[in-house]
């Protein structure tokens, strides 16, 4: 996957698919999830996250207590030696990494902790999720990480304009 077209194309775009966005979201159309999750289903027959793994190597997810307590069994450590040695408090009080790539990002693109990875990388990019227009501001930011999130919100503008 070519990421740095990706983010040419995404930087282009950006002001048109914001503008789009929070007009959806003002005024979002009954159909609005069905449409948003065939749009997510299609994209993501086309993309392979492996061949890419962008949030990976550029964002952190949120960590919620829970995802600290299962990742720290999985890892064999106590949940505050897993937050000494991965995770920091940031801006909005929330548990992120302290460093990008994620520590848990293999050389090949494959999460060594999948099956425990947290919630906020299990939904990631939040486009196949129900009440659609609630994560249209998360959504507008990850248009520029994620090309599938992109893919989507182009897909979206094509159906509804």
């Amino acid at each position: 996957m070519d990421l740095e077209a990706h983010r040419d194309e995404a930087r282009k775009a950006h002001k048109r698919q914001k503008k789009f966005l929070k007009k959806l979201k003002r005024k979002p159309p009954k159909n609005l999830d069905q449409v948003v999750m065939e749009a997510d289903d299609a994209v993501f027959e086309e993309i392979d996250c492996l061949t890419c793994a962008n949030c990976c190597s550029t964002i952190s997810p949120i960590f919620t207590q829970r995802d600290i307590e299962r990742l720290s069994q999985r890892l064999r450590l106590k949940p505050g030696d897993f937050v000494e040695r991965y995770l920091r408090v940031d801006d909005d009080d929330d548990f992120v990494l302290q460093s990008s790539p994620c520590p848990f990002l293999g050389a090949d693109n494959y999460c060594s902790v999948y099956e425990d990875r947290p919630k906020a990388c299990r939904e990631y990019p939040h486009t196949g999720q129900r009440k659609f227009h609630s994560h249209i501001g998360i959504t507008i930011r990850n248009t520029l990480v994620c090309p599938a999130a992109f893919k989507v919100v182009e897909r979206l503008e094509a159906e509804f304009q």
